[in-house]
């Protein structure tokens, strides 16, 4: 018997991070989507709580979430998986 996953669908975000932001925001703009965040850029602090904004924005859950590029960086890529 062979085990077959199904195949696995994702998307990439372009996204462009604001930290010591006054508030807690999501703004679609034409070529990327720009988070405000109140955490700062320090110790992954921010790339901890931009995960939990753009899950609660996205309305998927954190561990479909991943930061594929930009871990020290203002730009980043994120991937959204269906798994």
């Amino acid at each position: 018997m062979v085990s077959r996953q199904a195949p696995r669908h994702c998307m990439i975000l372009n996204i462009k991070v604001i930290p010591r932001a006054s508030r807690n925001l999501v703004k679609e703009e034409p070529d990327a989507l720009k988070v405000y965040l109140t955490k700062p850029a320090e110790g992954g602090l921010a790339n901890k709580q931009l995960i939990e904004v753009l899950s609660e924005h996205l309305k998927v859950k954190k561990y479909q979430l991943k930061i594929i590029k930009g871990d020290t960086s203002h730009h980043k890529l994120i991937e959204v998986s269906d798994a």
